[in-house]
């Protein structure tokens, strides 16, 4: 793929920084900083699920709506201030507001309300014509952007970040389109959810994209593809999603991560099939599950 003057400069820059990291992180060893996704969960009420996110090391809740879970919606029935009153109560922010279903151009009331509630990012898919290759992708990249400006224009004045995931059958769905993304967006405004399940599940296909990606990366998944999550599947099948279970190894993924001392959330992630149910039976159940994998991922920091 041709390089651009302003992708050449990336390039140099992320080099620079990469060095600067490199030198940062032989004194401050590298630590996720993790976030819980409410809709693992599935529609169990913020209650039961906020004590939840000290026990995994989260220090920030990212809220589902329905489908997935119902988090969303709770927050509109228990009001703002005692939403933000529960966060506090358990020492969390809300680090995240997922809005699949309003898509990139239904977001411009989420942004408000992420910005009341100290919210710094929203994520979304992308909005175009699905699965496009080589220029006509890039074309139409561009052309989601500046239909996008005016939501972009807002999420800047509200401080607030919009990171889109790659997805299948998507404008954003494969590594070259996140890269367009990243080079033709305003990295202020725009970021990345990365999303390892809709990638190639090849360690130097993933490393190397984050590494492109730098800071762009806003939110890591730590989900791998598995048997996959639309098909109802014998439980242990269906966790096969999750770090340390299926056959993505995710060792040269967490260095990768190390080494770029990337500060943006994790979230230790799959699908459960059917959409909206918790990932296991049992909150406690739940928890654990995302405790083993969070062990597993720890343990290839060294």
């Amino acid at each position: 793929m041709n390089l651009n003057r302003r992708t050449a400069l990336a390039l140099a820059a992320s080099a620079s920084l990469s060095f600067a990291r490199a030198c940062q992180a032989a004194q401050t060893p590298f630590r996720f900083r993790y976030a819980l996704a409410s809709c693992m969960y599935g529609y169990a009420p913020l209650a039961e699920i906020l004590p939840e996110a000290e026990k995994i090391g989260a220090t920030g809740i990212d809220i589902w709506p329905k489908v997935h879970g119902n988090q969303r919606e709770q927050l509109d029935e228990l009001g703002e201030d005692r939403f933000a009153g529960m966060l506090r109560d358990h020492g969390l922010e809300l680090s995240c507001i997922t809005q699949y279903k309003l898509g990139p151009f239904g977001i411009d009331d989420e942004i408000r309300l992420a910005s009341r509630l100290g919210c710094k990012l929203i994520v979304t898919g992308g909005s175009g014509p699905r699965n496009l290759k080589g220029a006509e992708l890039k074309e139409a990249i561009a052309a989601f952007l500046k239909k996008l400006t005016p939501t972009i224009h807002l999420a800047r004045d509200h401080g607030v970040r919009i990171a889109i995931e790659n997805h299948e059958n998507n404008l954003i769905h494969d590594a070259d389109s996140l890269r367009y993304l990243v080079d033709l967006a305003p990295s202020d405004a725009i970021g990345v959810a990365f999303a390892p399940y809709h990638l190639p599940q090849d360690n130097e296909v993933l490393c190397r994209l984050l590494r492109n990606l730098g800071d762009s990366v806003a939110v890591f998944y730590a989900w791998q593809h598995g048997m996959g999550c639309k098909t109802k599947l014998p439980k242990e099948q269906e966790l096969l999603q999750m770090p340390g279970r299926g056959d993505l190894d995710f060792g040269p993924i967490v260095k990768t991560l190390a080494e770029m001392q990337f500060d943006g959330w994790t979230e230790i992630f799959m699908h459960p099939v059917p959409r909206g149910i918790p990932i296991l039976e049992t909150t406690d159940e739940v928890t654990a599950e995302i405790n083993r994998s969070r062990r597993y991922l720890e343990g290839m920091l060294g």
